[in-house]
């Protein structure tokens, strides 16, 4: 049985290209709809999405796209002995 593992929040501000594939699959978005919530490019996106490692890019353009996943239930770990991931928060229904 597995148990509960910690997550530690990401607080570096470092996300990884793989972090927002991630994320854009556990919403189910497109690269389109991430971009149109981001306010950025698609190609730039696009190029950044295709990276290996760290994201590399202007600094307000990667929190532009961190706060938009965010806004939206994602939040980014990073542990130094499970490596990264993200998850999506539960959210609850108005009655």
């Amino acid at each position: 049985m597995l148990g509960k593992r910690k997550r530690i929040k990401n607080t570096s501000g470092m996300l990884y290209a793989a972090q927002i594939r991630a994320a854009r699959a556990l919403l189910g978005w497109k690269q389109q709809d991430l971009a149109k919530a981001a306010k950025v490019g698609l190609a730039t996106l696009a190029r950044i999405e295709q990276g290996q490692g760290m994201v590399q890019g202007n600094f307000s353009t990667v929190m532009k796209i961190q706060r938009a996943l965010e806004k939206e239930g994602i939040s980014f770990t990073e542990n130094q002995d499970e490596g990264i991931g993200v998850w999506l928060e539960k959210k609850t229904r108005p009655r």
